[in-house]
């Protein structure tokens, strides 16, 4: 593992992030850097070329969802959807640090999909799944919903509500807290927990933002 350039900045992220991932975790996730790379070349998934900013802007921005996710769901095993997924972020790198995760990438982009299909087959993550559609089209149920710089908050919890299990919850990745947005939000939906996100070497705000239906008791 010593040998990939990236690996002792993956290693000294994660001791940044408080996350402690195996070996064999590391390597996965150095080996989706690596896909992500030479696929993209083909494909445009991401318009981020260079692998040390990938590292950063890609890798460990998703992975800073871990530690919340693990909070949230107190490491027990979960169906978790990744709407808009693109290149598999957050969804790839949940499944390579959450193996008690069922985690579905959807994408309406069929190249994106088939990019996290061959990500799953090349690391062998049998917890990982691409799906070419449109997220109105899935059902789920799903326990957790997340999203990195997707749609409007409005969109998104929209789009996706008939997938959302009982008591699930939505969890979406945006930059500055979006004021705009959250005042936007329909009166059934609510926003019960934000988070400020550190990601190691990145210089931008980055919040996380729980949402769940609003019960009518």
């Amino acid at each position: 593992m010593s040998h990939h350039p990236q690996a002792s900045r993956l290693a000294a992220g994660l001791q940044v992030l408080g996350l402690a991932l195996s070996a064999e975790q590391q390597q996965k996730l150095l080996a989706y850097l690596d896909l992500l790379a030479k696929w993209n070349k083909v494909y445009n998934l991401t318009a981020v070329r260079d692998p040390d900013e990938m590292l950063t802007h890609h890798l460990l921005d998703s992975l800073s969802v871990i530690a919340p996710l693990h909070r949230h769901t107190g490491g027990g095993a979960i169906h978790l959807l990744d709407v808009g997924a693109g290149g598999g972020l957050p969804g790839a790198v949940i499944a390579i640090c959450c193996p008690e995760a069922q985690v579905d990438c959807v994408d309406t982009v069929g190249k994106k999909a088939a990019f996290i299909q061959q990500v799953a087959g090349a690391l062998a993550l049998q917890n990982l799944r691409g799906i070419h559609a449109r997220v109105e089209a899935l059902t789920g149920p799903y326990d957790v919903i997340a999203s990195r710089a997707f749609a409007s908050l409005g969109d998104f919890t929209a789009w996706s509500r008939q997938a959302l299990g009982q008591r699930g919850v939505w969890m979406a990745m945006k930059g500055k807290h979006p004021d705009d947005e959250l005042a936007a939000l329909p009166a059934d939906v609510e926003v019960f927990h934000v988070e400020q996100l550190e990601v190691p070497g990145l210089d931008a705000e980055r919040c996380l933002l729980w949402l769940r239906p609003k019960e009518y008791v």
